[in-house]
């Protein structure tokens, strides 16, 4: 099984979730998060006073799905995400050794 852990443009979240459902992915974690990477943020002007922004707000997309799923969950991932501009986020690809349903202790991809 693998972890996919996606960083994403907020405005995107939508257009990605569905074209997960729409390969089988089951479930998903989201949450808001802040950051940057090379963009290293902006400069934004407030009632005349200039300041830097450099702590943009993301979506941070996680899964676990079966090895045979992964390359095309990336992929899914990548095409509903790219805008083609900087800021359009990032992919990783983790090892998962285990999962346990918590309600019936059911393991393996049977627990996804």
């Amino acid at each position: 099984m693998k972890k996919l852990e996606a960083v994403i443009q907020p405005g995107r979240l939508d257009a990605v979730r569905e074209a997960l459902y729409g390969i089988g992915v089951q479930g998903m974690t989201v949450s808001e998060v802040r950051g940057h990477g090379r963009q290293k943020g902006h400069r934004e002007v407030y009632r005349g006073n200039e300041y830097t922004v450099d702590l943009l707000p993301k979506i941070k997309l996680e899964t676990v799905v079966p090895d045979g799923l992964a390359e095309s969950a990336i992929m899914t991932i990548v095409k509903a995400a790219n805008s083609g501009k900087i800021g359009d986020g990032k992919v990783f690809l983790s090892e998962i050794t285990e999962v346990v349903r918590i309600r019936d202790s059911q393991r393996g991809e049977q627990a996804l």
